[in-house]
């Protein structure tokens, strides 16, 4: 553990009720113990004049995460608030921001897996302040660098230069918008029952649309990047092109099937054409040709039987 300051003198710059939160952070976390350190102090450095929990999801690891977070919960303990389960919630298709975002007290919600880490001591400071000033906007975020399992340097920036910028409530319910998760702070709105949530394979594509419904985006430029980790256990990063254009289809089907059923046909027929185009492209020329041979020779014996069947009745020979 680093030479951090103590939950004392944390809490002593906080304003207001320190016990009603503005933001909560929530973390989710398995088997991320040479990363889990680098997230939880990047949750410590934080400086603000408002009160902040910690939510730390940890999905029954099986090496030391959930130690090295006791440990630090010990030392933090009206901070850091830890659910530690006992069976994998995942492999049984269960999402672990389900869990953690109904205990969120806080205003806001900042995200950050606990692979992942934030550098700026005044990030939640600055997104906070935004958020409070421009009620129109629902969610803002900044950029990342990415780094290697051993911390080594791969990329500035994660962030295309094109995404680098605000975009409406439409822009996020049309897809246009991509904000790095880590980087994520949003109003912590009622999110209903929403079946289709639990479908989807990217569940931050349909989480970011649902959220346009509140309002738009803000992109900081004013806040230092964060740190994003590949590495072999990363469940999106270490997937194959062909797995996560699996996933993209499946989460494209379920947006569709979600505006379809709330009567939004104008966003249903724009997720059912990205679907369509995806699957098109998907599909192997061969597997094409097949498919176009299938369906001439149905219709050459669909003409067939129909012809038979009119001469059967006379009306031609």
């Amino acid at each position: 553990m680093r030479n951090l300051r103590t939950e004392d003198e944390i809490i002593a710059n906080w304003k207001g009720d320190i016990d009603k939160p503005v933001v909560s952070i929530c973390c989710i976390t398995y088997n991320h113990e040479p990363y889990i350190e680098d997230a939880l102090e990047g949750f410590l450095i934080q400086e603000t004049d408002f009160p902040f929990e910690i939510l730390i999801h940890d999905d029954a690891s099986t090496d030391r995460t959930a130690d090295i977070i006791r440990e630090y919960e010990a030392k933090y303990p009206r901070l850091i608030k830890p659910i530690y389960q006992t069976e994998n919630q995942y492999s049984q298709g269960k999402r672990a921001t389900v869990i953690l975002l109904p205990n969120a007290q806080g205003e806001f919600i900042a995200l950050c897996e606990g692979d992942d880490y934030w550098t700026d001591t005044k990030k939640l400071q600055i997104q906070a302040e935004f958020l409070l000033r421009n009620p129109e906007v629902v969610i803002t975020g900044h950029d990342a660098f990415i780094v290697d399992e051993n911390g080594g340097h791969i990329k500035d920036s994660k962030l295309p230069n094109p995404q680098k910028r605000d975009f409406t409530g439409e822009d996020l319910i049309l897809g246009k918008a991509w904000i790095l998760t880590m980087s994520w702070m949003f109003r912590n709105v009622d999110l209903g029952n929403v079946p289709e949530r639990g479908m989807v394979k990217n569940g931050d594509n349909f989480f970011v649309s649902y959220l346009g419904r509140f309002g738009g985006s803000h992109y900081h430029d004013d806040i230092k990047p964060a740190g994003y980790r590949v590495h072999s256990g990363g469940v999106w990063s270490m997937l194959s092109d062909l797995d996560k254009k699996d996933s993209q289809l499946n989460t494209w089907f379920w947006m569709y099937r979600y505006y379809q059923r709330i009567g939004e046909g104008k966003y249903a027929r724009h997720y059912w054409m990205k679907y369509l185009r995806a699957l098109f492209f998907r599909a192997s020329l061969k597997d094409l040709s097949k498919e176009y041979a299938i369906r001439v020779l149905f219709l050459r014996e669909q003409k067939a039987l129909l012809k038979k069947a009119l001469v059967k009745i006379g009306v031609i020979k």
